[in-house]
């Protein structure tokens, strides 16, 4: 998928349950905005994860989302998955965010260790020819990688700069600031009995107003 002539920016992807989001998938985003020539950010919360069981209703993350991203203008939030409804494949995503952007440089962000397992993916060799992929790096986490996937690494290595000149097809690093959170914490903490540890504990990790919507809408209480 090469361009005619470069791209000013490109458009930056970053898919998840969202359930809930917090400050991490904020920071990987923002980070990804600060290293990386992006236009903006698309949050995509999945309809239903095919890794996943059961996840908290689509309007609820969506929400959610929504709240977490306030008005930056350059964290959008993106209904495509949602709206398609079923099993979430990235695959099918990508091919009709492409129908919209043909010739615009997509990006997808993913952590490392998201990235180590992409070889397990619906038609990921196709995902890397669709878009770029950004992989970002933390401090102390470098999983190995499947052998298919790190020769494909290998092939089409590059650096962020090149994301411009293509479509697709690039696979690019940056650094990611080291955030104390995950969405397994959030969930085990939400039920428990109120305490000043567990509010200063969830303060730190889940943006307030979706803290606020997790507790009007009684979310999480299981």
């Amino acid at each position: 998928m090469g361009l005619e002539s470069p791209a000013a920016t490109a458009i930056g992807l970053l898919g998840g349950s969202f359930d809930p989001v917090h400050i991490g998938h904020l920071q990987l985003a923002r980070d990804a905005l600060k290293q990386l020539p992006l236009e903006h950010v698309r949050l995509i919360p999945a309809a239903q994860p095919w890794q996943k069981g059961p996840i908290t209703a689509a309007e609820h993350r969506a929400k959610m989302v929504q709240l977490a991203i306030g008005a930056d203008p350059q964290l959008v939030l993106d209904m495509h998955e949602i709206a398609r409804g079923g099993i979430t494949y990235t695959i099918d995503t990508l091919r009709e965010l492409r129908v919209a952007e043909p010739a615009r440089p997509l990006v997808l962000i993913m952590g490392s260790d998201q990235f180590a397992r992409l070889d397990s993916w619906r038609d990921w060799q196709k995902i890397i020819e669709t878009a770029h992929i950004a992989v970002a790096q933390r401090a102390g986490c470098s999983p190995s990688l499947p052998p298919e996937l790190r020769a494909v690494v290998e092939a089409r290595q590059g650096q962020i700069a090149s994301v411009l000149s293509r479509a697709g097809g690039t696979i690019v690093e940056f650094t990611m600031t080291p955030t104390d959170v995950s969405a397994t914490e959030v969930r085990r903490l939400l039920p428990q009995p109120r305490s000043t540890e567990r509010s200063q504990r969830l303060s730190a990790m889940v943006p307030g107003p979706v803290l606020d919507y997790i507790d009007s809408h009684q979310l999480y209480r299981d």
